[in-house]
């Protein structure tokens, strides 16, 4: 198993939050990027809205995990969202798995879209 992975927001909440599934990426260099540092930073504020101080802390622990994404990759990003649009994939989802091809890493998710995928590390 490498140990790089661009991982989405989904396996990011699902380690933050103790899923056993992803406990054997703990130890994994995690990169994400903006669009993914945004619905986190969501997700949070959503779950701790009584506690906005702990979901400040969870965002703030992986903004040095963040990447940043090149033009040219959203213009791949969206190409590969349009040619896969009846699979319904999210915009972020897409940027991200761009990014980890254009890294040479597995996009790390639990989107069934991408399950089967080349360079895809898929865990539900």
């Amino acid at each position: 198993m490498t140990d790089t992975f661009v991982f989405d927001t989904y396996a990011l909440i699902e380690l933050i939050e103790g899923n056993p599934a992803y406990l054997k990426y703990a130890n994994a260099k995690m990169i994400i990027n903006e669009f993914i540092f945004a619905e986190f930073c969501y997700a949070g504020i959503k779950r701790y809205r009584d506690y906005p101080v702990e979901a400040e802390q969870k965002s703030r622990s992986v903004m040095e995990s963040i990447s940043a994404i090149l033009p040219e990759e959203i213009m791949k990003a969206m190409k590969f969202r349009f040619s896969n649009r009846k699979k319904e994939v999210s915009t972020t989802d897409c940027v991200s798995y761009i990014q980890a091809q254009q890294l040479g890493i597995p996009f790390l998710t639990g989107d069934g879209a991408f399950e089967g995928m080349h360079g895809v590390e898929f865990v539900r």
